[in-house]
């Protein structure tokens, strides 16, 4: 898959083309790039992708922007697994935002990407005050000479599938049901960073994450599997959050004490998948009561992957 950044002045190939964020990348986006990738094939053209960095929202409102389901790297690496062709990257900022949805038609999708058939959620809002909808692109698709097809909700259960759905299953510890809105084990991925080793000096060594996020969509206590330092996915206990009792005032950070492991894995890329959620952060009164609280979430992971010994995920 070919990644751009921005789009092109005028387009070298005409596309098959889709656009949103895709944040997470869940069963309702899967859906739609489904239908991409097959209207692209039979078109022989390239199943192209139009996203978007940072989200608007974090532009005009990054303090109600929402946590983010997925960095743009494994946001690109997803699509990839989807089939799609080519993803342009597009800078949203003041300048994107001001363009009239006639402008951002004509500039973005018929001069940069020469679309010939273009898909789009049927609540797709687009342009300056987000001013264009379905039907307008439907009028200029006529002017000029593409097609546009709306992909009508995907739901689950009678809830429509989405990026806030899923966030809200997270937030509230209800990893299963956003691991079936996603299709897929949630993930945070990262690399493995040197930290201040206090877990090891309690008889539990973690690894710690890399977590460049500004917002997490999940706190607490967790079962996951560990993806890239073994053949198969190794279980484990992690603690995502700021860590009240030893890192008052910290960053967030994302720590994991695989069972019955002790290598050396320091800058090591690994995915975690999010599989149980076993309590919320607490903070201890010392550090042998954290122990103690630690070894305790260490016999409940063993307990769930004991009836879930067929658990197991893939990124994609």
């Amino acid at each position: 898959m070919l990644v751009f950044r921005g789009v092109p002045e005028r387009a070298t190939t005409s596309t098959v083309l889709t656009i949103g964020n895709f944040d997470g990348v869940h069963r309702g986006h899967r859906a739609l790039l489904a239908d991409l990738t097959a209207r692209a094939r039979a078109l022989a053209l390239p199943a192209t992708v139009l996203t978007f960095e940072p989200h608007p929202r974090e532009l005009f409102a990054p303090e109600q922007a929402p946590a983010r389901l997925a960095s743009l790297r494994d946001k690109v690496e997803l699509l990839a697994d989807c089939g799609v062709d080519r993803v342009h990257v597009c800078r949203f900022d003041h300048k994107l935002a001001a363009l009239t949805a006639a402008q951002f038609v004509e500039r973005i999708l018929v001069q940069g990407l020469s679309v010939r058939h273009l898909i789009v959620g049927d609540d797709f809002r687009f342009g300056k005050g987000r001013g264009g909808d379905f039907a307008l692109l439907q009028q200029m698709g006529q002017s000029h000479r593409f097609a546009v097809e709306a992909m009508h909700t995907v739901d689950f259960g009678g809830v429509r599938v989405s990026s806030s759905a899923v966030r809200t299953a997270l937030a509230s510890g209800n990893i299963e049901y956003a691991e079936k809105l996603l299709g897929r084990a949630f993930v945070i991925a990262g690399r493995v960073m040197d930290g201040k080793k206090i877990g090891r000096t309690i008889g539990f060594p973690t690894a710690n994450i890399q977590v460049k996020r500004q917002r997490l969509p999940l706190s607490g206590v967790f079962a996951v599997t560990v993806s890239g330092i073994a053949g198969q996915p190794l279980p484990g206990a992690a603690n995502i959050g700021v860590r009240p009792t030893v890192g008052a005032g910290m960053k967030p950070i994302l720590e994991v004490h695989i069972l019955d492991f002790d290598r050396d894995i320091y800058g090591t890329h690994v995915d975690v998948n999010f599989l149980h959620k076993l309590r919320d952060e607490a903070k201890f009164d010392s550090l042998d009561a954290l122990k103690a609280q630690i070894a305790r979430d260490v016999a409940a992971v063993r307990a769930f992957f004991n009836t879930h010994s067929n658990t197991g995920t893939t990124h994609g």
